[in-house]
């Protein structure tokens, strides 16, 4: 799929000059292969080689912005089929309908615009507002378009296949640099006019995908989305996975995300049909409801999905207080996995103790894979107790640490001078722990 170092290496002008900051053309050009390094960091590199180089090295899924501002969605850029092989780069964007037939159009926007969800320590919310055009009325669709706009920070995505209409729409919303949706076999002309004139996203729907491809051709636009015209969850499935197939193989027509739509009256099916989206490629998928039990499982999905396997989700290393805690109350010592440390946090708040938490630093890995690898040490452990003003908030110096690492208990006593309890080995166990054996 990418250059290999040698062939990027060919394209280098081979001076060993070290002004990229390696030593020399070949190590440069592993670093670029690698993705460790980037072109521009190369100040020697001719024009004609540059061109080269940017074509064959570009993702397979080129990236595509909508909207602006602070929540601009920036879809695009994969380069693998699994997460595994390296990483997803750009989350699936969640985009709930609003119909211009919707009574109150400004209330729904109102409960879109509360679909904001913490989960460990990050805030998450969908992405965007779909306004679909059910009336047929090119009049009725920008105002729509206009109320939803006028409601909400979120970019818009306009879905008409109606020129005209969607023309109504772009004069009200097209600053805003909306996904235009849709080109079709019947209007893509004059569809491709309107994406140049505002410069905006355009979604390409075909008639399978055969189809598809012919129209991306035809098309000659690189700000699209691909839509294979399926709505069947099987043949959708089938699809997103054959474009993302091909697109790796750098079949051009198939370079760029995608867009689906979850639709089913049946609101459990519809959430299962989006999850299966989700999971399978989609660049957006479109939802209708605003229930917040329907969209937080999603949310949650693609936070897993869209993780980095190479950098665990972490919480800041830094002081936790839990309840209202007083100089008298425990302190606990965990890792900053955000797993490990909600589980810790909810074990002590369900236990009703206040207390203090501090999560060392070990880059976001749990106790026994950090104490393992060597990142929950006596001495990470120490400069945490001295330096997060823990000892400023406690009269006592007791500090808890997990079971599982109880044999790091007499160095950390012997470094930073607090009596170490060892606590039970699953934080499940800290409220009948402190019952037995804190103040004792």
């Amino acid at each position: 799929m990418g250059l290999t170092g040698l062939e990027i290496f060919k394209q280098l002008p081979k001076t060993n000059c070290k002004d990229c900051g390696q030593p020399t053309c070949l190590a440069f050009a592993m670093q670029l292969a690698s993705g460790k390094a980037s072109l521009d960091q190369c100040p020697h590199v001719s024009d004609a080689a540059k061109e080269a180089l940017d074509s064959a090295s570009a993702p397979p899924v080129a990236l595509v912005k909508i909207g602006k501002g602070e929540k601009e969605v920036a879809l695009g850029n994969e380069t693998v089929l699994f997460r595994h092989d390296k990483r997803f780069e750009h989350p699936t964007g969640i985009a709930i309908s609003v119909k211009d037939t919707d009574d109150d159009i400004a209330g729904k926007v109102a409960a879109i615009n509360k679909l904001v969800f913490d989960r460990v320590g990050q805030i998450h919310s969908v992405n965007l507002v779909a306004v679909v055009n059910t009336s047929g009325d090119g009049a009725k669709f920008a105002a729509a378009a206009k109320t939803v706009q006028e409601n909400t920070e979120f970019p818009l995505v306009l879905v008409s296949e109606d020129a005209a209409a969607m023309g109504s729409a772009l004069e009200v919303a097209g600053a805003n640099n909306p996904l235009i949706c849709g080109a079709n076999a019947s209007n893509l002309e004059a569809m491709i006019e309107l994406a140049k004139k505002y410069d905006a996203p355009l979604v390409v729907k075909g008639n399978g995908l055969e189809e598809l491809a012919a129209l991306v051709e035809k098309a000659g636009y690189k700000k699209l989305f691909l839509d294979s015209g399926a709505r069947e969850v099987n043949k959708v499935l089938a699809d997103q996975t054959q474009i993302r197939r091909q697109a790796l193989k750098k079949f051009r027509p198939f370079g760029y995300p995608t867009i689906t739509f979850a639709d089913n009256a049946d609101p459990i099916q519809a959430v299962v049909d989006a999850s299966i989206y989700i999971a399978k490629y989609a660049g957006i998928v479109v939802v209708d409801s605003t229930d917040p039990a329907d969209l937080l499982p999603l949310i949650t999905l693609r936070l897993n999905i869209y993780t980095d396997p190479q950098k665990p989700i972490a919480v800041e290393s830094k002081l936790y207080e839990i309840g209202t805690p007083g100089p008298d109350d425990p302190v606990f010592v965990t890792t900053n996995f955000s797993l490990t440390y909600f589980n810790v946090q909810g074990d002590v708040e369900s236990g009703r103790i206040n207390g203090y938490i501090l999560p060392v630093d070990t880059d976001g890995i749990s106790v026994m894979t950090g104490w393992a690898a060597g990142k929950f040490t006596p001495e990470k452990i120490t400069e945490m107790l001295n330096t997060s003003g823990v000892a400023d908030k406690v009269s006592h110096r007791k500090v808890i640490i997990p079971g599982g690492v109880a044999v790091l208990s007499g160095k950390i006593n012997e470094l930073s001078g607090w009596e170490v309890l060892v606590g039970p080995r699953e934080s499940g166990g800290i409220p009948s722990f402190i019952k037995q054996r804190w103040g004792a």
